[in-house]
């Protein structure tokens, strides 16, 4: 499957990590993560994606990117993990391991470790034309997943913004791969084929994540940049 448009593959023997950054423009220990994460943007066996949470804006500075939405996402996360905190910058590695996103060196041992266990669904996508995208998935082996949820993901793959207030106020900063929308198109059984065509607009890159409900583990993705 594929067109002229391109396409995006996630085998279980070539399994790109995803890598989520939750961020601030408000919180002063994240800029050395953002940075990281640009690195990890340029890595093709990485999805690296920043999600810029609302929680520090009230201390001077809105974040110009930041969501509740992604707030929400933080948070059950961790319920989920059993903690009743959360804070920046954090990176959730595959969608079930937790680290500080300025600790590079921990950060590296787990996209290896997660690299090393191959995804557990097949999933294909393809831009068709300019308002379509076609997603084709189905279980390694045929082996049942159980109920899987179907993310869309759009991002920005730079955006740099002047902080005039807050913690880091007179300081330019230059964010890599910044989500813009995150969307739950659907649910799969994670046992019969998948075959969907989904609408899509404009030309940022693309990413879908199939991953159980938790928020839990990502058994498979795959970007179009």
């Amino acid at each position: 499957m594929g067109d002229a448009t391109g396409s995006g593959f996630s085998l279980p023997g070539d399994k790109p990590v995803v890598v989520e950054l939750f961020t601030s423009q408000g919180c002063s220990y994240c800029p050395p993560a953002d940075s990281f994460l640009t690195m990890l943007a340029e890595r093709d066996d990485v999805i690296a994606l920043a999600l810029h949470v609302d929680y520090w804006d009230y201390i001077g500075w809105e974040d110009t990117f930041g969501s509740h939405a992604f707030t929400r996402r933080q948070k059950a996360y961790a319920r989920e993990a059993g903690r009743r905190a959360v804070y920046t910058p954090q990176m959730i590695i595959g969608g079930v391991d937790e680290v500080m996103g300025n600790h590079p060196m921990d950060v590296a041992d787990l996209i290896r470790s997660h690299r090393s266990t191959p995804y557990s669904a097949v999933l294909q996508i393809a831009r068709q034309g300019a308002t379509s995208l076609r997603l084709q998935a189905r279980p390694v082996d045929g082996a049942a997943l159980g109920p899987v949820q179907v993310v869309m993901v759009r991002y920005s793959p730079e955006q740099s913004v002047k902080v005039k207030r807050g913690e880091n106020a007179g300081k330019t900063l230059t964010y890599s791969n910044v989500v813009t929308e995150w969307k739950v198109v659907g649910e799969w059984d994670g046992s019969s084929t998948l075959d969907e065509t989904l609408p899509i607009e404009g030309e940022a890159p693309v990413v879908v994540l199939m991953q159980k409900a938790g928020p839990g583990q990502i058994v498979a993705a795959a970007r179009l940049r």
